[in-house]
């Protein structure tokens, strides 16, 4: 996969250079996660093929799986209309969350209301 300077450039960004990356898992269809890329995140990206995002805690690169092995390979990326937000199709080679779950979304609402609050 590669990305023109042009194309790169017309991106639209936050003010922060991030852009929202929504991560779907290209045969089951789930939404593994939703990260943030920003422009080198996007470029080693699509140099190694596996998902790196932007780390907005750590402010730095985040090689998903880099640690756990949990990588991500890219089968393809799409922009949304406005060209403000990622999907990347993936293969996963494990769980998506850091809680081990298949998808960061294994939650409803009704479910997050329910559970104690932490203080």
């Amino acid at each position: 996969m590669t990305l023109n300077d042009e194309a790169l450039a017309s991106l639209r960004w936050n003010d922060q250079g991030l852009m929202p990356a929504i991560v779907q898992d290209v045969n089951s269809r789930d939404v593994l996660m939703m990260a943030f890329m920003n422009a080198e995140s996007l470029r080693r990206t699509l140099d190694i093929g596996e998902a790196v995002f932007w780390s907005r805690r750590r402010q730095e690169l985040w090689h998903k799986g880099g640690t756990s092995g949990n990588t991500q390979r890219v089968v393809e990326m799409r922009v949304d209309c406005d060209a403000d937000t990622l999907l990347l199709l993936v293969e996963p080679a494990g769980p998506a969350c850091h809680t081990m779950a298949t998808s960061c979304f294994f939650r409803t609402l009704e479910q997050f209301n329910a559970e104690p609050k932490q203080l």
